[in-house]
């Protein structure tokens, strides 16, 4: 959990940091791509050493603080569409609060493929709107992969609505 702590507790720096100019930044840069290797590392050592409940609610909680306050800062200076980032948002919020419900009601609901595949690829779309490119612009790696990032975050959250309709109409 300390690692997952450590996050949240990096992550307004990471805010702070994403450049208001739009042209990036080695030390954004870096700071995020610590931050995606301290999930990877929390992720594997949960995995070892077997998941606690508390970090079954912090783990998520920290992806969705990461990510999601970094599109939002992205938002805000014009990198990224609202209105994708939105998407990604009500998704996040939608699926944690299915969680939330589930889990009052004794039932865990883990993570699919889909939705780490859809973590990994809103990092990347971060990733890439942080880094600085000094040939050319490439801002549409940025909005091209926040696009993929949004058509998995839809898909890994249609999946998770059919399992709960699913369930739902097997009750």
């Amino acid at each position: 959990n300390a690692v997952t702590v450590g996050r949240l507790l990096i992550s307004p720096l990471m805010f702070a940091i994403i450049p208001a100019d739009n042209v990036g930044s080695w030390v954004a840069t870096g700071l995020w791509f610590l931050l995606c290797l301290s999930d990877l590392v929390d992720g594997q050592l949960a995995r070892k050493h077997g998941t606690t409940r508390s970090g079954a609610f912090l783990d998520p909680l920290a992806d969705k603080v990461c990510v999601l306050g970094s599109m939002f800062i992205l938002v805000s200076r014009g990198m990224f569409s609202p209105w994708l980032v939105g998407l990604i948002a009500a998704r996040e919020i939608a699926i944690s609060l299915y969680r939330v419900f589930a889990g009052a009601k004794g039932v865990s609901v883990p993570a699919s493929k889909a939705a780490k595949f859809k973590t990994f690829a809103q990092q990347v779309s971060v990733g890439f709107a942080v880094l600085p490119w000094s040939a050319a612009d490439y801002n549409y790696l940025a909005k091209g992969s926040l696009g993929i990032a949004t058509a998995l975050t839809l898909y890994s959250g249609l999946q998770y609505g059919a399992v709960a309709f699913k369930s739902r109409k097997q009750a």
